[in-house]
Formats: structure tokens, C-alpha cells, sequence
């Protein structure tokens, strides 16, 4: 079985705005890869690179959020295209979880399948989570799906999850693969009572 998921603690990076869509996340001329090893460093490349050309500095490439382990952003993130290669390509910089307001159900959906949860927070929440870890970048951010909080320094906010989604990362259901390993056993016990399945391997 998959690894529990219950507790995600470490510094977070902001990535500030509304409907930040996948492509903006990873371009599509990134997903040509064979692997998603080595995606990590191209996450938002196009956005960092016009920023840096306006002499500004996106949060992923900002010294002050090296290592940060927490994203959080605002309202419908993850939206546009379902290529899976966005939340891979979080993953691979070192994010281990998302707050945001709200997200694509694609994007969500492929954040649970690798094991990235993702919570939700209000609006004036999120974007007080952002000032706390833009005021302190050193700061510990826990985000925590078994109590449904995210807590810096002294100061918690409530989050939602949806309950099958939690019990999923709870119980370390969320990864499907290892799921049907773990039950091979009694698929081949079933196969081995069925008449017309003369061999099963």
C-alpha cells in the first residue's frame, strides 16, 4: 500500500494570482518528454522568463523561497488544458502540497493520483497565507489534511477536502497502482474459480 499522507510541513512560496492555467504551469513544448525527470526546472518557465526580462522576479525564482515545499495560490488554479505534466512538473521543483481557493477538477484529480494533495481555503484566507509567507519566507507552513487546517507560526486557517479525497491520502488509498497490487492476491484466487480463465499470471 501507498504511503499515508496526513501531514505536509516546510516553507511555502506564493505564486499570486487568479486562473493560472496549466500551460502557463509547464508549456507545451515541455511535454515531449519521455519522463516527467527533469520538468521541475521548467515550471512556469515562460512566466519567469517575462518577468525576468521586466526586471521582476516570479516566487520560483525569488532566493527567499528556495526549497519551499507548499504552494499557495488563489481561485481556479490549475485551469485550462489536463495535461498531467503541470502537477509533475510542481512535484519535480519539490512542491508536497497545494492551498489554494479553488482548482480545476482535472488538475486536482491528476494532483491525487501522485499523491500531491491539494486543500482549499477562502479567498481573504488564501491571501493572508501568502502575506504570512511572504512577511516571514523562513516560516514553517503546515499544512495538515487530518485536522483540515494550515497553520504558520501562531496562526491556523481552516481548510476544506473533499471526504473521499482525504481518506484517500489518510489511508494511503490515493495511489491506484499500489492498490491493485496489494489486492493481485484475491484477483487471482477469483480467476483461479472462474471455469472459462484456464491460466492467470
Amino acid at each position: 500500500m501507498s504511503a499515508t499522507i496526513s501531514l505536509i510541513s516546510g516553507r511555502a512560496v506564493p505564486v499570486v494570482g487568479n486562473d493560472i492555467d496549466t500551460d502557463r504551469i509547464i508549456p507545451a513544448r515541455f511535454l515531449r518528454c519521455v519522463t516527467f525527470d527533469g520538468l521541475g526546472e521548467h515550471a512556469f518557465e515562460d512566466d519567469r522568463r517575462q518577468l525576468t526580462a521586466a526586471g521582476k522576479t516570479h516566487a520560483f525564482d525569488d532566493q527567499r523561497f528556495t526549497g519551499a515545499k507548499v504552494l499557495v495560490a488563489n481561485s481556479n488554479f490549475g485551469c485550462g488544458s489536463s495535461r498531467e505534466h503541470a502537477p509533475q512538473a510542481l512535484a519535480k521543483w519539490g512542491i508536497d502540497a497545494i492551498v489554494a481557493v479553488s482548482y480545476s477538477e482535472i488538475f486536482f484529480g491528476n494532483c491525487v493520483a501522485m499523491g500531491l494533495p491539494c486543500l482549499r481555503v477562502s479567498v481573504a484566507d488564501s491571501e493572508a497565507i501568502q502575506a504570512a509567507v511572504v512577511k516571514d519566507p523562513a516560516a514553517q507552513v503546515a499544512v495538515d489534511i487530518d485536522k483540515l487546517e494550515v497553520r504558520v507560526g501562531g496562526q491556523t486557517w481552516k481548510a476544506q477536502m473533499g471526504a473521499g479525497h482525504r481518506q484517500q491520502f489518510l489511508t494511503g488509498q490515493w495511489d491506484a497502482t499500489s492498490e491493485l497490487i496489494a489486492g493481485l492476491p484475491q484477483v487471482r484466487a477469483t480467476a483461479g474459480k472462474l471455469p472459462y480463465v484456464s491460466s492467470f499470471a
